[in-house]
């Protein structure tokens, strides 16, 4: 919080010098290196450019209207126009005596909350959720706690695929080949079977494909039967979604597929026709470009051979039937017109890049309106490896379940949970592994850069040091128990005394500076749809928390030395566990 104060208090020095100044690109954060202060400030810079004035003379021009000498003990013009701000020990202090009061937790929610639609994880009905799954539903969830955190008013949507050429194929092994039985005991399963069963014979004989397709067209028309036994295999599929959802303590506030849209698409591309947006083209309908943007910027354009050619959008096919885009632009429209959001998130992996940036340039010519008063994020995301630096997949090549993964993920964290700490009791152990497994498969994605590729490895992710969920959480867990064992909650709590609170020592004052920066870096979490910044933050707060404990002794201390190494254990180990609350990750009080 302590950044925002200096950031409000500079972009009121700043409006004294530059009244016309957009104030909103005037920010502080914290300094890459604590050498040259605790926040910085390159704004001056920018505006000094855009004036072509001097930046070190604008910096100090500033710098002579800035009023924080109750916070800073020093403030400094470096290099061609940088401000670098050093706190002052004793603000330091009371900011943690304030955390420690239970004032705040170093973080502002925010002045101009927004209504954000975020659309993710996305499975199949019909088909077993897979590790592909899985970072798509953790992000999402993840950035959804993070807004909600901060005051953002958030939707959630769960745009499930349950409808489409695969239900053709479904209805004819359904009503031909299914076993009973087999639903009953594995649902997905049995329905996975009968797809690709199916698909199979439409590959190889012609008059399979076209049953499949009669059998599509009769669901499209509203067939009884068939639309009974659609709904059927969309409530199976929707236990399967549940027990994982519930397993990750992952909600959406809504799930709406892809059928619930189905009944708009026609008027979509009408529309978009009479708009001049879309033409037809090969008997087909899709969107062209309109030559507003440089071709390299163009998604609606492709260069090969040295030659730009056109890369449409198809939104109807020649046969008359939808796709993907034609759903996507219809949910946009429909996701505007019901929840007014100034911002629509959709997080998926980075293989559908070219396809929203095609759905986002086309809505924009089809709502013009909107160009400024709507944020479209595309949060995409790379793949999950094997060691072996391929697609993970298990030893069969088959695509890893989701369930799967989990059980073994709790499996192997028992394993480790009962060889650390076997004096628990069983079902200690069990819950203990449930938290430390989850956590792991967790905070193994979230810590990543999500554009990156990455190797799926067991043994780092459930790893008691280095930067692991299991790491984070002992963390969590050893301030917690020195806390139990300081038999001192009435200290803790206890308002009246706090004001003994002094930092003495280096340890001390890097552990309080660094919790002050916990609200900043879920302010770049937000702008930039990175948790892995938290993850950072975390694993950097749980060194200087270990370095501080070796350094000073809490249960040895006392008196006001006492009080204030309490309060440090006390305030980092609730950032710690609120921080890995917001990743979507459990603590528990013991490992």
């Amino acid at each position: 919080m302590l950044h925002l104060d200096l950031q409000d208090r500079l972009q009121e020095a700043v409006k004294a010098i530059l009244p016309e100044a957009d104030l909103s690109t005037v920010q502080v954060r914290s300094c890459p290196d604590p050498k040259f202060g605790d926040y910085q400030t390159s704004a001056l810079m920018a505006l000094a450019k855009e004036r072509k004035m001097n930046p070190r003379q604008l910096a100090t021009d500033v710098l002579g209207k800035l009023r924080a000498d109750d916070l800073c003990e020093k403030i400094d013009i470096a290099g061609a126009g940088f401000l670098n701000f050093r706190l002052k020990p004793e603000v330091v202090a009371e900011a943690l005596a304030g955390a420690f009061r239970g004032e705040h937790l170093f973080f502002r929610t925010s002045s101009q909350p927004r209504s954000i639609v975020i659309d993710f994880s996305s499975p199949n009905v019909a088909k077993p959720m897979h590790v592909g799954h899985i970072r798509s539903t953790i992000l999402g969830e993840s950035l959804s706690r993070i807004f909600r955190f901060l005051g953002h008013r958030v939707v959630t949507d769960n745009h499930i695929g349950d409808w489409g050429t695969a239900f053709g194929k479904l209805l004819v092994g359904w009503k031909e080949s299914l076993d009973r039985d087999a639903l009953q005991r594995d649902p997905i399963g049995e329905m996975e079977r009968l797809y690709k069963k199916i698909n199979a014979e439409c590959d190889a004989e012609e008059t399979r494909l076209e049953l499949a397709r009669s059998e599509l067209v009769k669901l499209q028309q509203g067939d009884a039967e068939n639309l009974a036994i659609w709904q059927e295999m969309i409530r199976l599929s929707q236990v399967q979604f549940d027990e994982v959802y519930g397993r990750l303590k992952v909600s959406f506030d809504h799930t709406l597929g892809e059928s619930f849209y189905n009944p708009q698409l026609q008027a979509t591309v009408d529309e978009l026709m009479a708009t001049g947006i879309a033409r037809e083209s090969q008997g087909a309908k899709a969107i062209f470009s309109d030559g507003s943007m440089p071709q390299k910027d163009d998604p609606f354009v492709v260069q090969r051979d040295g030659e730009w050619l056109d890369n449409p959008a198809l939104i109807q096919k020649n046969d008359g039937g939808f796709n993907y885009a034609t759903t996507d632009l219809a949910t946009l429209a429909y996701r505007h017109a019901t929840w007014r959001p100034d911002e629509i998130v959709y997080v998926t992996d980075g293989r559908q890049q070219l396809h929203f940036r095609q759905i986002f340039a086309a809505f924009r010519r089809w709502r013009p309106d909107l160009e400024k008063s709507v944020k479209l994020a595309h949060v995409w995301f790379g793949s999950i490896l094997g060691e072996d630096g391929k697609p993970f997949k298990t030893r069969s090549g088959d695509t890893v379940r989701l369930t799967e993964l989990l059980d073994e993920a709790e499996e192997r964290a028992f394993a480790v949970v009962s060889e650390k700490n076997p004096s628990l009791d069983e079902a200690q152990r069990n819950e203990i592994a449930r938290i430390v497994g989850l956590g792991s498969v967790k905070y193994s994605d979230l810590c990543q850069n999500r554009q990156s590729d990455y190797v799926f490895s067991w043994d780092k992710m459930l790893a008691l040091n280095g930067n692991s969920a299991p790491y984070l959480l002992f963390s969590y867990t050893r301030a917690a128990s020195i806390l139990r064992k300081a038999e001192q909650s009435d200290a803790v709590t206890n308002a009246t005394t706090l004001t003994a609170i002094r930092l003495s020592s280096p340890e001390e004052q890097a552990v309080a500076k660094h919790l002050l920066k916990f609200g900043q870096v879920l302010e770049l979490v937000t702008e930039e749809y990175r948790p892995n910044f938290l993850g950072a933050y975390l694993y950097e707060l749980a060194g200087l928390l270990s370095r501080f404990y070796e350094s000073c002794p809490v249960l040895q201390s006392s008196g006001n030395e006492r009080l204030t190494r309490l309060a440090i254990c006390f305030v980092g180990a609730r950032v710690l566990k609120q921080g890995l609350n917001l990743l979507g990750i459990e603590t528990t009080e013991t490992m």
